[in-house]
Order: structure tokens, then sequence, then C-alpha cells
């Protein structure tokens, strides 16, 4: 069952908005937590990256908002710069309609930027917690106006050193203010400081139940980077998906993917958080009436779409955490359907995997890569069904004189093999140059890695250096468009 945003109490302002975001369904997180946060509830979110949870804690925060003050109302702490800047983006989409002003302060940013920038009196502040700190202490911060405080990512701030600095923070707060803390683990010393800072907190968690996926056959296929998108587009051509989407880690990923895709004849286009909001919402149009079979999409992009009717998912980046792998794969699988998904992995990215099946208790079977000659049998496969299809029409009387006429001029063997081959898609070897990700960071890294672009730098507080940030490149092909039969069919072979 399923929650609509608009059932949870949020203001017209905000639902346009949303709207706007192209956000239809809640998650379990947001669903739970919304209506809580709206009655002033402490509460606290056991939940990871890929749950929605800024825009649980966020829907209420600019709900709140009084748009004639000129005050900080709003306060969240987050543990890196890049998350940071991430929820104050996401803050600013969800306050357009009621024109919030949010903004992001962090280490390794010019504090008298920021200086100014606090002149124009935001409503909301989000930022790393040495940076808010040196803000306080300079006086160019009073938060005794607050009236929430958002802890996101608590546990990964504790891991960082950060917990004296939030007390300290929270300290500047009225006492009479709501705190929402989320966190994917609750060691000792997070619930210590909810009992010390927080009043009657309500207790909101991702149950396991909602982790598993009975209706989704998942596989996995080890593939070198420099080999991923050949693969992609031979089980594309297996397959034959009637609607597919395929994941990537970053928005130069999704760019350059959907134009590769493009290139190799499939009908595909992207959606990212940089697009139009006009764009995104044609694209979506465009992929829900089936003029486009495969979106290709970010984390952020694809969440909270009410979409049906995908077949296939293809992660061709693998998620940073188990919760977005659900989240993703579970565009697929609905309403009581089967789906199918399937996880690249490179050699180095293996230790993924098992913590993925932990989280989601099941297995995922592997994947043979599969060959050209392959795809090739996929397609004419499909193309055989087409036909058979038709002869069970029964409607071919048109033609049948002829079909006579051209069995008197070549064997039926003949006739049958050429159009074969004049229906049957080939696999197209265009080339196409991807920017090459780096793999994930080993899991032997004591801290944990969030979905996306998001993270990798880090307050000059912090007390280790962050994950690789992939460099900004473009990738490029060439080679010529071709046509796409665009078979609707399934094949047996590769499922």
């Amino acid at each position: 069952m399923t929650t609509k945003f608009q059932d949870l109490g949020i203001s017209p302002a905000t639902m346009r908005s949303l709207k706007r975001m192209g956000f239809e369904e809640a998650t379990p997180v947001q669903a739970e937590t919304i209506p809580l946060s709206l009655e002033n509830k402490d509460l606290i979110g056991q939940a990871q990256t890929g749950t929605g949870k800024t825009a649980a804690f966020g829907i209420p925060l600019i709900d709140k908002i009084d748009i004639e003050s000129n005050l900080i109302q709003g306060i969240v702490i987050a543990p890196t710069r890049e998350l940071a800047v991430q929820v104050s983006e996401e803050l600013y989409k969800i306050g357009y309609g009621k024109r919030a002003r949010v903004l992001a302060i962090y280490g390794g940013q010019d504090i008298n930027r920021q200086i100014r920038a606090l002149k124009n009196h935001p409503h909301i502040i989000v930022g790393t917690p040495g940076r808010i700190l040196d803000h306080i202490n300079r006086k160019t911060i009073r938060l005794e106006n607050i009236h929430t405080v958002v802890l996101d990512e608590a546990d990964e701030m504790l891991n960082m050193g950060f917990i004296d600095d939030i007390e300290s923070i929270l300290a500047q707060t009225p006492t009479e203010r709501q705190t929402l803390l989320f966190s994917a683990t609750m060691p000792g010393p997070i619930q210590r400081m909810a009992e010390k800072f927080m009043k009657d907190p309500q207790i909101v968690r991702v149950k396991t139940k909602e982790m598993t996926v009975p209706l989704i056959e998942q596989y996995y296929v080890e593939v070198q980077e420099k080999s991923k998108f050949d693969v992609l587009t031979r089980l594309l051509d297996i397959q034959t998906p009637e609607l597919a989407i395929v994941f990537g880690r970053t928005k130069r990923r999704v760019d350059e993917l959907s134009e590769a895709l493009n290139l190799r004849g499939y009908m595909a286009e992207g959606i990212h958080g940089d697009l139009s909001q006009a764009k995104r919402l044609s694209v979506l149009r465009k992929f829900k009436e089936g003029s486009i079979d495969v979106l290709v999409a970010t984390d952020v992009a694809a969440r909270g779409l009410d979409i049906s009717g995908v077949t296939h998912v293809y992660n061709f980046d693998i998620p940073q955490d188990p919760e977005s792998y659900v989240h993703r794969i579970g565009r697929t699988g609905r309403a009581g359907k089967e789906g199918m998904a399937i996880t690249f992995i490179t050699p180095r990215e293996k230790s993924y995997l098992s913590v993925v099946e932990r989280t989601t208790k099941s297995k995922m079977e592997k994947m043979k890569p599969p060959t050209l000659d392959e795809a090739l049998e996929g397609q004419q496969k499909a193309v055989l069904e087409k036909i058979l299809q038709s002869i069970e029409s029964n409607n071919l009387q048109f033609y049948k004189q002829a079909a006579e006429e051209l069995l008197e001029q070549q064997d039926a063997t003949t006739v049958v093999a050429a159009v074969l081959k004049m229906l049957t898609k080939e696999p197209d070897t265009t080339p196409v140059k991807l920017t090459e990700e780096k793999p994930l960071p080993s899991k032997r890294d004591r801290r944990p890695h969030g979905s996306g672009d998001r993270r990798g730098k880090f307050d000059s507080r912090d007390r280790k250096k962050g994950p690789y940030k992939p460099r900004q490149g473009q990738g490029q092909g060439q080679g010529n468009k071709r046509n796409n039969n665009n078979s609707k069919s399934r094949s047996n072979s590769y499922r």
C-alpha cells in the first residue's frame, strides 16, 4: 500500500513544490515521519541513505518556516560538505513554493563569503559541525530563534569525532525546540545524546520486511569497467525489456550513458538533478507512454516517482549502500508483477555484493556476460515471437497471394530467413566512449558510504580523508544512429 504526499497533511505551497519536483509517492520513512514531525514531536529516524530521509525531515521543516521572518528558524547538521550541499539543494527545491531561503555553510569555503551570504537572512542553515561552530563563535550565526534542529547521519558524525561539537551547537539553541535525529545505527553515544537533548522522541525504523524484494529476480554480472556498456546493450538486445531503467552513479554518467545508448539505436533519455523541471516531466511522460524504452537516472532523480510497468532495472554502477539498491530495484516488480534486476560489479566491488544480499535477505544469481552471437540470437527469437503472434491473429488474407507468388520464385526457408534478417535488430558495435568511474572504496573502510556523487569532501575539521570523488569529464561517441524495431517480447535466453 503506497502513501501519496497529498495524504500527509502537507501545506498547499509545499505540495506545489513536490509536484514541481515530480514527487508522487512517499517512501515508508517519509510516510511515518512527516505527520509526526508536523505535530512538532521529537523524532529518531533509524534510516540510511536511499530511504528518502532528506524529504522526510525537509518537508515538515519547510512547512513550519515563517516566510515573513528574517530570522534563522531551522538548522540541519550534516557530517560532510557534500552532504550539506545536497541537502541544501533539496531543501531549496522543497521550499520553492514558499520562497524559503536556504544556505549551506561548510569548511573549505571562504568564510567571509559565507558571512556576506548570511546577511541575506536565510531561514534555514545546512552545515557541517566545525564551520557552524566557527560562525557561532564569531557571532555571525545566532540560534536563539531556532524552532527545529535536524541531525543528519548522526552515527557518521560520531565516527568522525563530532559529538562534542554537536553538543556545543545544541546548547546554543532554545530549550523549546523540535529535534529530529537520523542515524543508520544507534550506538551508545548517540542514544545518550538523544536522551540528553530530546523530549520523549518517537522512533521510526525502516522495517526489515520493507527491505525484501520477493517478486524481483536478481542477478549480478561481474565485468570490467571498460566492458560494461557492451554488456548492457547485449542484455537489452537479448531481454528486449518493455520498459527499463538504467541507474548510474553520477549526473555525468547519466548524460554519457543516454547519449551512448542513442548512438547504438536505443530510444533512451536521462534524468538527473540538473535538468529543468519541464525537461524532467517531459522525459517521464515519454517513458510512461512508452515512446522511450530506456530511462537512465541517478538515485536522487528517480526517488519518489510513481512509475509502473518497468520490467527491468540495470544497475550500471552498483550503489554505495544497500538501501539505495532496494530503492532502485523497487521500480520494478510492482503491483504483484515479477521484475528483473541486474547489477554490474567490477572485480574490486565484489565485497558490496554480500552486504546487499544480507540487507535484502535474498541471493543474487550470477549471470554470464552475453556474447554478440547470443545478443543476435535473442533478437531473432523476439522477431520469431512477433511473427507467431501475427500468425495467431489470423489477419493475413490480404498478404497470402503475394506470399504464394514469392514462394513460386524462392524456397520457403530462404524467404523466411530473409524476413528474419530484415526484421532482426542486429547488435550495434558503434564505438562509444564513457568516462571511467573509479571502483567503490573497499568495504574495509570504517566509514559507511552513501549513494550518488554527494560525498567525498569533508569539513576542514574532519578527522578522516574522504573517498575518491570522480573528476569531471565528458564522454563522446561516434557513429550513425540506426532504426530500432523495438520488439516488446521477452526471450527465454537470459530471461
